[in-house]
């Protein structure tokens, strides 16, 4: 985990520059992810395959949540996306077009504020 001196910070440009990739790589886990979903439901919870398809399933969405750190960034919830700003974090929740949120450290998704 990166300590406060190592975090990387983020301009609210620079986090509006970041999206579109974080935007793709998200879609892409989206896909797989709804995907394995469909072939889990109906399946008993005892079903061998129940448990294979639950395991990808786990291990896309933490690939995704690793690609996400890998950027810098903290995957705060499915699909949630936070770009720490120094002071709070502007938030990015798929499939919203733009980065056009922000919470403080200790507020949450509960406490996002729209961006003017």
């Amino acid at each position: 985990m990166a300590t406060p001196e190592t975090r990387a910070i983020f301009s609210l440009n620079q986090a509006r520059e970041l999206l579109p990739q974080v935007k793709h790589l998200t879609a892409d886990a989206v896909r797989r992810a709804e995907s394995l979903a469909v072939q889990l439901h109906g399946l008993a919870d005892d079903d061998p395959e129940h448990v294979s398809l639950s395991a990808a399933l786990s291990a896309v969405v933490d690939g995704w949540a690793g690609e996400v750190r890998s950027l810098g960034l903290e995957a705060k919830g499915l699909w949630l996306v936070d770009f720490d700003n120094g002071e709070g974090y502007y938030c990015w929740c798929y499939p919203e077009e733009t980065v056009g949120h922000y919470h403080g450290y200790d507020d949450g998704f509960k406490g996002r504020m729209r961006i003017q």
